[in-house]
């Protein structure tokens, strides 16, 4: 059976979040590989590009091919492309999440960032990384339950740029001037914790077989199961 429109709604719409930041990204990339010239805004990542060009590569790597982790019926239909790409996926967000660390650790802070959002980038890098490596472990030990809820807090995490986009909306919206420090890092903090609030939601909720014990006529295409075999 093909993926039906019902099954492939949710990566589409995560696909969509991702779509602003990996924009951005892709015009850092082409403003390295061309050599722009060097301002204020972009001086850390001319004098070293390297970490935040795999950061950018790893980010749309993972945003994107995360997303489609998340139709259950692909999952159901190739166990096998699951496994491989799962693999890539697990790649994707250790690089992204050790490469955002190594930038806030090592690059100059920008104008408009203070010592809130550093410890912000610092404590969510983190989290993603550890989310990964206990999806990991969980796999490795046949605990599929447990990958599931950890893969999906990491790619909540990772896909915090595209919620922080949202969360800007209303500033720049109805002020002239670009945020402080302050409001900058409550906005940056809020995409990362709506995000981390909806995976909680998402992996606490009543699983595929407990829905369909308490009400067998369920059909099985209305419940979207978690990122779990």
């Amino acid at each position: 059976m093909r993926p039906t429109i019902f099954e492939w709604r949710i990566p589409l719409a995560l696909v969509a979040l991702s779509a602003v930041p990996a924009i951005a990204g892709t015009a850092r990339l082409v403003e390295i590989a061309s050599n722009a010239a060097v301002t204020p805004a972009n001086a850390r990542f001319m004098d070293a590009p390297w970490p935040v060009v795999l950061h950018i590569i790893a980010v749309v790597i993972y945003s994107m091919l995360g997303a489609v982790q998340f139709s259950a019926g692909i999952r159901r239909r190739s166990s096998r492309w699951h496994r491989a790409s799962g693999r890539v996926l697990v790649a994707a967000g250790v690089l992204a999440a050790t490469t955002g660390l190594w930038m806030t650790l090592r690059y100059a802070w920008p104008s408009g960032d203070g010592q809130i959002l550093y410890l912000e980038r610092l404590v969510f890098g983190t989290a993603m990384l550890l989310s990964l490596v206990l999806a990991v472990t969980a796999i490795r030990i046949c605990d599929f339950h447990a990958h599931g809820r950890w893969m999906i807090r990491a790619y909540a995490i990772g896909l915090g740029a595209g919620t922080q986009v949202f969360a800007h909306l209303p500033w720049f919206l109805l002020m002239a001037e670009p945020p402080g420090e302050l409001p900058r890092a409550v906005m940056m903090g809020a995409g990362w914790v709506i995000n981390v609030l909806a995976a909680e939601w998402i992996v606490r909720r009543p699983s595929h077989a407990d829905r369909r014990r308490r009400d067998p006529s369920l059909p099985a295409e209305l419940v979207v199961a978690p990122l779990s075999h």
